[in-house]
Parts: C-alpha cells; structure tokens; sequence
C-alpha cells in the first residue's frame, strides 16, 4: 500500500506498542492454563514454552533459550522436551488458539469481536504483515507458516503475534550487537522502567537473586549502571540506541502498509487495547521498577 505521506520515524514503534499488548493477553488468562491442562500440560512454565515454540515444531531446550532469549536455560531444559511428551505441537496450537479465542472473548464481549473496527483491524494488520521477512526471523517465520483464522478477532490476534515476533527476533539482534545477554537485557530494561518488574522477572525466567546481582555488576563494569541499580547516562543512551536498532530493523512491514494505514491502525489497536487492559487482562505488578 502506498500513501502520499511519509512514514513518520517512530511510528512502526508507537503501533506495535499497541499491538503487542493485544497477543500477550492470552499469557496472563485462566484459559491459557485451562486449555494446556486439558492437552495434558499442567506447569505454567511449561505451557509458555510449548504455546509460544510449537510453530517451530517438537524443538529442544537449546531452540527455546536462543530463540527466547532472556530465560535461563536450566529453566527452559526443565520442561523441553519432555513437554512435547503430553501433546504435540499441534494440540497445542490449537489449544492456544481456543485459549486466545475464549480470552479475547471475555475482556471485549461479543460486541466488539464482532465488530466492523475489528474486522478493519486485521485487514490492515495482515497486510502490514506481507511487508515481513523470514530471514534471520525463526520466531516470525514458523508463525507465518501457520494458517490465518477465519474469524476477525483471532485474525487479528494472529496478525498481531506476527508483527511482534517479526520485532522481536529483529531486536535480538540488536541485543548481540549491543554485547547484552539474556538476563542483561532485562536487568537494563527494568531500570529503564519500561520492562518487566523485578518481581516479574524473578517469578517467570528461572534467574536467581544471585544471578541478577552478578548480571548488575557486569553491567556497572561496562558503565552503564549505577550503584543503585539506576541506569547511568550511557545505559539510558545504549536503551535508545537498542529501540533505534529495532525500530530499523522492523521499518519494512509498517512502511508496506504506508502511513496512513498505521495511522489508522495504532488507533483502532489503541482501542482494542486499552479495553483489554481496563479488563484486568495483565497483573498489576508485572511491569515498572
């Protein structure tokens, strides 16, 4: 698609973060839970590793850490691949996909899911998501082999996970080009006060007290945190750098859809958001320092 108007520099960045919200949901919901039970999936930990990896198919513990990220790979290796002895990878997407049904189903009601703004929605991010590459992308490219769901809601969640993973392998690598590990990237994310809580990392990617402390350390050996656990000028300038790097790297499926269309679209994902999250869909004490 192609507009008059140029894409404006952040705005790929300011419509993901209205977007992505919109995917997670269903991580934070009862459903979730539900569904892997019934799959025979009962561990939480367990269930975001299968849910997320299995458009990669029955992959191991070294795929899920790498592709994942910012979990401890004893954490991950506790649960794959013995998780993919209680369902295949099939079951297990469709039983996140009812589990992302049902959810999305209770914090809009019928009303919005059925909508014509929803429909809308997933229109323009679908085609956002023809802009995406497969390479270097795993996390984006096993998602975009999967089949897009019929109904608009789901259509759009689908869509949504899309552009997320699609951002998310991108800043990987803005995340080994900037020397970050794992666990670095979310210690400096978190005190930017824009990440996960400490509390929320602690509970859900397997790191101990001790690691964190020594990940802090390191980070004060590069200058880039404080003694207080602040970030000092040059770590809140390597956090700008980071989202610069993203946002370049994930420019192409905003720049397809042009300026208007992701002017249209961060509205009416801001909507569909921000009712999600008046809905009680995440806990109050995930993100922020």
């Amino acid at each position: 698609m192609t507009t008059s108007s140029a894409l404006p520099e952040q705005a790929g960045r300011s419509c993901h973060a209205v977007i992505n919200p919109f995917h997670s949901t269903h991580y934070f919901a009862p459903e979730l839970g539900e569904e892997m039970a019934k799959a025979g999936i009962e561990n939480r930990s367990a269930g975001y590793f299968a849910c997320r990896g299995a458009a990669m198919g029955a992959v191991g513990p070294g795929t899920i850490t790498a592709t994942f990220y910012n979990f401890k790979h004893e954490l991950v290796a506790r649960h794959v691949p013995q998780v993919w002895t209680h369902a295949t990878p099939q079951a297990v997407l469709d039983a996140r996909l009812r589990a992302a049904d049902a959810t999305l189903r209770r914090l809009l009601g019928p009303e919005a899911v059925a909508s014509p703004e929803m429909a809308e929605a997933a229109e323009l991010a679908l085609r956002a998501t023809e802009g995406c590459s497969r390479r270097a992308r795993p996390l984006y490219a096993a998602h975009a082999d999967l089949p897009v769901p019929d109904a608009p809601h789901l259509a759009y969640w689908h869509a949504a996970t899309l552009l997320r993973e699609h951002r998310g392998d991108g800043h990987l690598s803005a995340l080994l080009d900037a020397g970050l590990d794992g666990l670095e990237a979310l210690v400096t994310h978190t005190a930017s006060g824009r990440g996960m809580s400490y509390q929320g990392v602690m509970a859900t990617r397997g790191w101990s007290e001790e690691d964190w402390s020594a990940a802090q350390e390191r980070l004060r050996g590069r200058g880039l945190l404080g003694a207080e656990g602040e970030l000092t000028e040059a770590g809140v300038q390597l956090r700008k750098d980071l989202e610069r790097a993203t946002d370049r790297l994930d420019r192409a499926p905003y720049e397809h859809l042009g300026a208007d269309g992701v002017a249209r679209l961060t509205e009416l994902a801001t909507g569909f958001t921000t009712a999600v999250m008046e809905a009680g869909a995440f806990p109050a004490t995930l993100f922020g320092k």
